[in-house]
């Protein structure tokens, strides 16, 4: 994977001296049209509530639709037997520097806004919209709590060809509280939880990857130079998945890892760029062309 680093870290490094570009206006499309949601109807903690664009219309379109690429974030609710902080981790740093990073390094298509920005979308479960997304993310989904109407939904989106990547959950409460929920939607019995190997197709989209990492936030990185957030608790990294009836990988658990902070952190530490950023973004570029093809 020498050449791959080498390739993925020339135009990385490049980006890094660079300030990324963020959009900081508030719930306004790139045509200067007020979307159909406010960020308030999000539930933004204090301070993340200055961009919101959003895709719940009911006609199923997403906003300033142009067939591109979207990176679709789902919004859902946190009940009280998980662990994790919320919907909005990572947002939107983590979307868009992802949707840069694919715009730099392959050739695929990414929407925009006027700025030349990426252009990511939250979207509820429940959200006709869900369905013009080929990929959508969790993080910390190891706090969420799927209502039943929710969890239709996410079958369906997933059985007609969907693909969901949950990241960011670490150690057994949130493992637990996730496959419970996700059970809902596909029963283990029918649509069973797998390991999946660092020799999945997955993984050699584009750069062929040696190792799947773990991903520790950065301020554990930077103050205490571990990897694990919940000591032995999570002190292994797993790489799962959920395969349709047809073998395709439709659910991808990334458990005791966080590649959401290797994108949206990658210029707050040059060690943590250098450690993480680099092959977390040749596995999520590998991630989302699998999604995109498959």
């Amino acid at each position: 994977m020498r050449a791959t680093a080498f390739l993925i870290a020339a135009v990385l490094i490049a980006g890094e001296a660079l300030s990324l570009p963020k959009v900081e206006v508030l719930g306004v499309s790139k045509s200067g049209a007020q979307p159909r949601a406010q960020a308030g109807q999000f539930q933004f903690p204090r301070g993340l509530s200055r961009r919101a664009p959003v895709a719940s219309d009911p006609s199923g379109k997403l906003p300033d639709d142009d067939g591109g690429f979207r990176f679709c974030r789902v919004w859902f609710r946190n009940g009280a037997a998980g662990d994790g902080d919320g919907w909005f981790v990572d947002y939107p740093r983590a979307d868009e520097n992802l949707s840069i990073r694919l715009m730099e390094l392959t050739k695929s298509p990414v929407t925009q806004d006027g700025e030349g920005n990426p252009y990511p979308v939250i979207v509820r479960l429940t959200d006709p919209s869900l369905f013009r997304c080929p990929f959508i993310m969790m993080s910390e989904p190891g706090g969420a709590f799927f209502t039943d109407e929710e969890a239709r939904n996410l079958r369906a989106y997933l059985l007609k060809g969907g693909f969901l990547w949950v990241d960011d959950f670490w150690g057994s409460i949130a493992w637990n509280n996730w496959e419970n929920q996700i059970g809902k939607a596909l029963a283990p019995s029918e649509y069973p939880i797998v390991d999946l190997p660092v020799s999945h197709t997955m993984f050699r989209m584009l750069f062929p990857v040696d190792t799947l990492p773990q991903i520790p936030n950065v301020g554990l990185w930077r103050f205490e130079r571990r990897t694990s957030e919940r000591g032995d608790d999570s002190a292994e990294a797993h790489v799962r998945g959920i395969y349709d009836r047809h073998g395709r990988v439709m659910v991808l658990m990334t458990h005791n890892t966080d590649f959401g902070d290797a994108y949206e952190r990658e210029s707050d530490d040059p060690s943590y760029f250098r450690t993480f950023s680099i092959n977390g973004y040749a596995i999520g570029i590998d991630v989302l062309l699998y999604a995109m093809t498959h």
